[in-house]
């Protein structure tokens, strides 16, 4: 009896129809889990890139005069077929991308509401009426889609990214040519067929696999794209940045973070010690949001580090579809090492391992690091890792400083029961998001997402992406 499993192999969407890169050519998809193969995809070129913005852009003049009551139809229709295949998109989350089954739910029920609050977009593209100088002149704007928008996503929380982006985009009347992080190609191929059976006209949405360091430049400079959205590293955001700048096609960076989190001593740490673990150990600190540096107030610093390691040491590592399980792998072998190369180089210059450090296969345990000193690479840098920081304060002031001590401006928070030093945290900490007594890891359909600095351009969500994604038109009438 032969029990080997058949390995799929993904074909690009494009103009309503599956087909195999121009070349036939295609790469492996590993379950971070233990590096097997998990997936082949169509490894794209730059014809296959030109083929789909081709596609979009031919769609474009009819997708865009679609009614409101129909794209209305078709994104609400996406989350219906989303319910029906809740089990196939968790597996995915779960296979590969090694997501612990809470966060892979999580994720999922996310994602359902992000399609349904887009729903809601198609009917507020609205102008508005101007009074004019000019006698009997009326005078007004009409919103309008721009056209083809690249969408280029992330391994870490596809399905999120997926959902807001492309619904979104969607839903104020543009159409769509995306590229997935080759580490999650099986996720936003799953997505596409959901998509496709919801009823959009062919060439509304298309898929692209591949290698983005190969190709993104293709989409991303394409003369016939209107509009970019990108979330990742900052490095590639800059690049991108630079790339778009020449066509002077406008974008949205949703870029990496060296979030902080300021506790003051007044807290109860029975209830902050459990979000704090929370905000950087979910999937393994492979989030931008998670927070990677604690300042702590002297009076509870040392117990607050001794709970906080009692947390973690209690963190599962099991089986991922083990509710228990917390800590999921690291995504690829690149990414591990730079897992050990911030831990090894803290260690060497000086820092203490309070908790962690060490691996068990593929998982870094979770691991928190004190005595950090400014020529550590942890201090300064993201590393995207189940690792945080943890630094001593004197006062307030001294954390919000050196909260703001970083290039990054992506989420913070500070908890406390001092409602005027928490107000004055949020007005002046220098990132785009900050929640008081609250993780750094939060998001909604509807909110500003996203960060300043090294953490990007502009931001996500359903009124943000409205405005990013469409251009106001002035129109006059002489009466």
């Amino acid at each position: 009896m032969n029990n080997k499993k058949e390995i799929r192999t993904l074909q690009n969407f494009i103009g309503g129809k599956w087909i195999n890169a121009e070349t036939n050519a295609t790469f492996d998809d590993l379950n971070p889990l233990d590096d097997s193969l998990y997936i082949r995809a169509a490894k794209s070129s730059a014809n296959d890139i030109h083929k789909a913005v081709a596609a979009a852009k031919a769609t474009f003049p009819i997708y865009r005069n679609t009614l409101p009551k129909d794209r209305e139809r078709w994104l609400l229709r996406i989350a219906e077929i989303m319910e029906a295949r809740k089990a196939d998109l968790v597996d995915c989350l779960i296979d590969e991308i090694g997501s612990p089954v809470q966060k892979a739910l999580f994720e999922y029920d996310k994602g359902l509401t992000m399609v349904r609050a887009a729903a809601g977009l198609c009917r507020y593209m609205r102008g508005e009426t101007i009074p004019s100088d000019a006698p009997g002149k009326f005078s007004m704007t009409i919103r309008e889609p721009l056209g083809v928008v690249a969408i280029i996503t992330p391994f870490n929380v596809p399905l999120i990214k997926n959902t807001r982006l492309v619904s979104n985009a969607l839903a104020v009347g543009n159409t769509i040519v995306q590229l997935p992080s080759e580490m999650a190609p099986h996720l936003t191929v799953l997505f596409a067929e959901i998509v496709n059976e919801a009823g959009f006209m062919p060439g509304a949405y298309n898929v692209v696999t591949g290698n983005g360091h190969e190709i993104g430049d293709y989409l991303t400079g394409h003369k016939d794209v209107s509009f970019v959205s990108f979330t990742g590293s900052s490095v590639v955001g800059q690049h991108i940045n630079e790339v778009c700048a020449k066509n002077k096609t406008p974008n949205t960076l949703e870029l990496g973070g060296k979030n902080p989190t300021v506790i003051l001593a007044d807290v109860d740490l029975a209830q902050v010690v459990p979000l704090a673990a929370r905000s950087i150990f979910m999937y393994a600190g492979q989030a931008c949001i998670g927070s990677s540096r604690f300042y702590v107030e002297r009076p509870i610093y040392n117990e607050f580090v001794k709970r906080f390691s009692m947390v973690a040491s209690k963190l599962g590592m099991g089986d991922l579809r083990d509710p228990n399980t917390v800590i999921a792998p690291i995504i690829s072998e690149r990414q591990r090492a730079r897992v050990k190369d911030h831990i090894s180089d803290a260690v060497a210059k000086g820092a203490t391992v309070a908790f962690g450090g060490g691996w068990v296969g593929n998982r870094c345990q979770p691991t928190l690091l004190t005595d950090v000193k400014e020529d550590m690479t942890v201090c300064k840098t993201e590393t995207f890792g189940p690792i945080t920081s943890i630094y001593p304060i004197d006062s307030y002031e001294e954390g919000l400083a050196k909260a703001n001590d970083t290039e990054y401006g992506l989420s913070s928070a500070i908890f406390t029961k001092d409602i005027d030093r928490a107000f004055h945290f949020a007005r002046n900490i220098g990132a785009g998001m900050c929640h008081i007594n609250g993780m750094t890891i939060h998001d909604e359909a509807h909110v500003p997402f996203g960060g300043n600095g090294e953490s990007g351009v502009g931001r996500e969500g359903t009124d943000a992406d409205m405005e990013a994604m469409t251009e106001l038109k002035w129109v006059t009438v002489q009466l």
